[in-house]
């Protein structure tokens, strides 16, 4: 297959509009070809591109920051001397003078098909900006390594945040190509839009579903995104971020485990298939240990859950819902301990007066579901249900890929 990149690389016919045009590139560090070179590299090479400018999200252009929440700053790149603005430093989104300085933006993120990740709201941010200044978008559009199944609550009105860009649930099934069609409708931006789409894309094929498995490298998109398992979780596992349980950070397996020095792992795997064992379906759960060296209980003995998702045998990619999976962790774990201080009080992304919990989950629904003594299954089933419904109904309006 062939991912918009290497087709736009490859095609002088798809590049012809660009001519005598500006060009600037949003990406990060695995914005790579099928050879591995960094897409700015690849597009510096190109006798027939101007480029001008470039732009880096959350954790870099070429990925500089392990943690998260940590800004980039901006900086003039040492061998083609071309300005790269952070938009993940003292702004989120791009100024004037960062709009002025190119004509077409070139869009080639990597993504993990999660409402959270902050790469569509960077996406979001500069459609918007490209709309108000008159500049084009290209997308070169990438595979969705989580595929097309669908979950989650959507983002409620006035939630809105850097990590809950519009009303999409918590799993969208889409590719940024997709996303971008969806914002631009949505949001009524008139924007010069462009999707240079993938060849031979194949979301429903095992192994990969979504991801093109044994035919790519994998190149971690952000630095806790290390393989396909963490993709394939980080729907249900990134809501971990919202608690005071480790979600993996500072160890080698960030998002597919979690757990902390102070609870039962056995107890709360039982009561989890007590509650709800349809809910645990399409993975497995291992009961393990794991000490991390930053981040939440750094340097503690913790006691936890891995999610287990890369074995053929025990994977099945329609039934593993990792959002319900890890809403079911949350509640059984106030069922048997109604005192345990779960939810994190910090500033998420610079969020100040409203709980990280309800930023990620894009409302207090999940919260209050988790904290209702009286709340069952069947009613968190019954909202997301309507929800994810509603929303395969409105993305088939913007698949390009069937």
């Amino acid at each position: 297959m062939k991912f918009g990149i290497e087709r736009f690389l490859a095609d002088p016919g798809l590049r012809k509009k660009l001519g005598g045009r500006r060009v600037a590139l949003l990406a990060h560090p695995a914005s790579v070809t099928r050879d591995l070179t960094h897409a700015l590299d690849a597009l510096a090479a190109l006798p027939d591109i101007r480029l001008a400018a470039a732009f880096g999200p959350q954790h870099g252009l070429r990925g500089d920051k392990q943690d998260n929440m940590i800004e980039s700053p901006d900086f003039v790149d040492p061998r083609l001397a071309i300005p790269v603005f952070s938009l993940y430093g003292e702004v989120r989104q791009p100024t004037a003078a960062m709009m002025d300085g190119f004509d077409v933006l070139l869009v080639d993120l990597q993504d993990l098909g999660c409402r959270i990740y902050t790469f569509i709201t960077t996406l979001r941010y500069m459609l918007e900006a490209a709309a108000a200044h008159g500049k084009a978008v290209w997308i070169m559009d990438r595979p969705n390594p989580a595929g097309r199944p669908v979950e989650g609550l959507r983002l409620r009105p006035g939630w809105e945040s850097f990590v809950g860009a519009g009303p999409l649930p918590m799993r969208h099934g889409l590719t940024m190509g997709e996303i971008a069609r969806w914002f631009c409708a949505t949001l009524g931006l008139e924007v010069e839009l462009e999707v240079v789409a993938m060849e031979q894309w194949a979301p429903d094929a095992a192994p990969g579903y979504g991801w093109p498995l044994h035919e790519r490298s994998w190149v971690n998109p952000s630095p806790n995104a290390p393989n396909l398992s963490m993709a394939r979780c980080y729907a249900g596992t990134v809501m971990l971020e919202g608690t005071t349980l480790s979600e993996g950070r500072g160890t080698t397996r960030p998002l597919e485990l979690f757990g902390a020095p102070d609870i039962d792992a056995g107890a709360l795997l039982a009561e989890m298939n007590k509650l709800a064992p349809d809910w645990l379906a399409g993975c497995r759960l291992r009961p393990c240990w794991f000490e991390p060296t930053f981040h939440k209980h750094a340097g503690e003995l913790c006691q936890g859950l891995q999610l287990h998702v890369d074995d053929p045998a025990h994977y099945d990619h329609a039934a593993f819902r990792p959002w319900r999976l890890m809403a079911l962790a949350f509640k059984c774990l106030r069922r048997l301990a109604p005192a345990y201080p779960l939810w994190r009080d910090f500033a998420y992304e610079y969020e100040q007066g409203r709980p990280a919990i309800d930023l990620i989950s894009g409302s207090e629904l999940l919260r209050l579901w988790v904290d209702d003594p009286a709340a069952l299954p069947s009613d968190l089933e019954r909202i997301a249900r309507a929800d994810e419904e509603s929303w395969l109904v409105e993305r088939s309006a913007f698949l390009l890929y069937r």
